[in-house]
């Protein structure tokens, strides 16, 4: 059952029944003073003969209208509680959909007597074989239907990766009238536009989303549709890997490299790895795909060579754009040759300016919204710091408001600097309002050959609020209304833009030189999905008489990660990452784990953990794995909580996993201990995407 990740309450909980129940099944059960939902988790045990003190609470009622979760199902809720170092109750309630939970059986009752057969799939009228496959498309669907285990799709953006993923789902549902496909995406506003591809070939009643945008309501009917097998394809967020696909047969994870697969809060979960566990203990499928693949990823696909065997994935090449014109050329801008504080150099404000004449489409890229990063006084130095955590408040100009991005806390802007009382208090830095402006200013006097003004628009998190918002902007976009668009990383992956012709990344170069050995990884894959989104039709561009262009603005322009990006080499890019990697013994040659501890004071938090890593010295096997000083995150306090963290690794990830296993009960002891009485909380973060 449900309980908090540290009530050390244990895994499991013992109960009475007078009917024997079969594992998997759902039962109400009283803990407490409260009934919760649990999971019948093991075969019933007599208690004939038991010692009195045995006496146990009965269960409540058992939700028997509704088939047992499978053995799969709760193996794979085992492996992940085990492996990410949390409870079993925890994870497997946290899978269910949520209004299971205040169900009564009578109601259970009524939501299963509607439709939960599967019926047949039949393509609809935009069918797969209308689609002429390419000579590449057709190589990577034979290999995959030949063979088995986890295949890694490396194909560049706007190769047919999507296409490759309808083929094997139909395939397999017109091979076996009982198989389900799981299909997952990295983020929600990506699962629309898949829905409306899969529903177009396969109808509506054989798809269902799972994801954390919809209601209640409408995940229960997703997930029951699944678990009864009526649903014959899935398509979700990373919560989706936990659904209940009894005919589960074909795993599908696009943009597998993409960091939203990694849960960041309570059990911190990595979706793609428990994707390519499922499908080996389920014996299904697995498709990877990706322009620019996880480091992991690549590395486990490596062919054998030498001495060494190779990796486990089987790595499948799409290189070559279909109906697109050529990868677009990248062009760097030395911003060291530019005029003090430019931010739009006037080689790229050119460039625009010909897109719009001639009727084109350009993208900025920004990642960082606001108005600006800080609002700072000029007199005596006062910044917008955020009273609650170590870090600035963001100067949203639209709503005339300072707000923290870690702990939401938001001020009207003060007319005067509370420090010194100077009026003249501005804005420094630029984020993508501020760059909504920027441009809407320089395009003033630009008019199109009706006289109607250049239009600019910009989607990131604060403009995409509203329901509905992110659709009625991105149509807006493929209908031509757009000439300009601005946005963060929301607008740089997935989507079709067809008249988009200019894309352009104007302050990249921060992450070049961040403490996080991920960020160089993130970063290029970013710039190749943002520059994937210029010239996707050809026929567009053939029309237009124009050529795709990737802009770069940098002060850096010599750096081989940009070197790389303008030959569109990941190949290369990735080879120099894992060299760099495997001379630091970093993953994926080695296997990393961060333990958390948070605390009113940095000091009580830093000091829990260094007396927990004394503790471990004494555990078996604690040679063969490293354990760094403690250090405050690099956001140091949010919202008044202290945190700090540990780094934890091995050359061994069986060694790194013995060490957790048998560090917990140690943690939980010293939690109850003096050097333990102010922490708030502590966690475990195994494979930590950021660090």
């Amino acid at each position: 059952m449900q309980t908090p990740a540290h009530a050390a309450l244990g895994d499991l909980l013992s109960y009475a029944s007078a009917e024997p129940m079969p594992p998997g099944t759902l039962v109400r059960v009283p803990l407490g003073k409260r009934e919760v939902l649990g999971v019948v988790w093991n075969e019933p045990v007599s208690l004939v003969g038991a010692e009195p003190d045995m006496a146990l609470k009965p269960v409540g009622a058992a939700l028997d209208a509704l088939a047992p979760l499978g053995e799969a199902w709760r193996d794979l809720v085992a492996f992940a509680a085990r492996y990410y170092q949390r409870s079993i109750g925890e994870i497997a309630l946290a899978a269910l959909p949520p209004q299971l939970r205040d169900l009564s059986t009578t109601q259970l009752a009524r939501r299963l007597k509607r439709k939960t057969t599967a019926g047949p799939v039949a393509e609809t009228a935009e069918s797969a074989n209308l689609i002429a496959l390419s000579a590449e498309q057709t190589a990577a669907l034979a290999r995959i239907e030949a063979e088995a285990g986890t295949f890694l799709l490396v194909g560049s953006t706007g190769s047919g990766k999507t296409e490759v993923y309808l083929r094997c789902v139909a395939d397999l549902l017109a091979r076996d009238p009982e198989a389900q496909a799981l299909v997952m995406v990295p983020e929600i506003n990506l699962t629309p536009q898949l829905e409306a591809r899969f529903k177009a070939r396969f109808g509506e009643e054989a798809v269902v989303s799972l994801h954390s945008g919809m209601t209640n309501p409408q995940r229960l009917a997703s997930w029951l549709a699944a678990h009864s097998g009526a649903a014959r394809i899935v398509l979700g967020t990373r919560m989706a890997v936990f659904a209940s696909i009894p005919g589960l047969k074909l795993i599908v994870v696009d943009e597998e490299h993409d960091p939203s697969y990694k849960q960041q809060e309570g059990a911190r979960y990595s979706a793609r790895d428990l994707a390519v566990w499922r499908g080996q203990r389920e014996k299904a499928k697995v498709i990877l795909g990706s322009a620019t693949p996880s480091l992991e990823s690549w590395h486990q696909s490596r062919p054998a060579e030498g001495e060494d065997p190779g990796g486990r994935y089987v790595r499948l090449a799409m290189p070559s754009r279909i109906g697109a014109g050529e990868l677009p050329a990248v062009r760097l801008v030395d911003m060291n040759l530019q005029p003090p504080k430019t931010v739009i150099s006037g080689a790229l404000l050119d460039a625009i300016g010909q897109r719009i004449a001639r009727g084109e489409q350009s993208m900025i890229f920004l990642n960082r919204r606001g108005y600006a990063p800080v609002l700072a006084c000029g007199d005596c130095g006062w910044k917008s710091e955020c009273p609650h955590c170590s870090a600035y408040r963001v100067f949203h100009k639209i709503d005339r408001t300072l707000r923290c991005h870690h702990c939401g806390f938001t001020e009207r802007v003060p007319r005067a600097c509370p420090a010194c009382g100077n009026p003249d208090i501005a804005p420094v830095g630029r984020g993508t309002e501020r760059l909504e402006e920027h441009l809407a200013e320089l395009f003033s006097a630009v008019k199109h050959p009706d006289g109607s003004a250049v239009r600019i628009a910009r989607i990131d998190a604060d403009s995409t609020k509203k329901q509905g918002a992110l659709e009625s902007q991105l149509a807006a976009v493929h209908a031509g209304e757009v000439d300009v668009l601005v946005g963060t990383q929301m607008i740089a992956k997935g989507h079709d833009f067809r008249r988009i012709t200019l894309v352009a990344a104007v302050n990249p170069d921060g992450a070049l030189f961040s403490s996080d050995f991920r960020a160089p990884e993130r970063l290029f894959s970013l710039l190749m999905q943002s520059a994937g989104r210029a010239g996707r039709d050809a026929a567009y561009l053939a029309a237009q008489g124009a050529k795709a262009e990737m802009w770069i603005q940098t002060h850096h322009a010599q750096h081989p990660l940009f070197m790389a990006l303008r030959k569109h080499d990941y190949a290369s890019f990735a080879q120099q990452q894992l060299d760099e990697r495997r001379a630091a013994g970093m993953p994926p040659f080695a296997f990393q784990a961060l333990l958390r501890a948070d605390a009113r004071e940095q000091s009580v938090a830093q000091g829990f953990l260094n007396v927990a890593a004394d503790q471990a010295e004494a555990l078996p096997g604690s040679d063969l794995v490293t354990r760094y000083p403690a250090v405050p995150l690099a956001i140091q306090r949010v919202a008044n909580v202290e945190r700090a963290q540990m780094l934890i690794e091995s050359p061994s990830r069986a060694a790194l996993q013995r060490l957790l296993a048998s560090w917990q009960p140690l943690l939980h002891e010293l939690r109850r201990t003096p050097e333990g009485k102010g922490v708030i909380r502590w966690l475990v973060d195994v494979d930590p995407h950021s660090i």
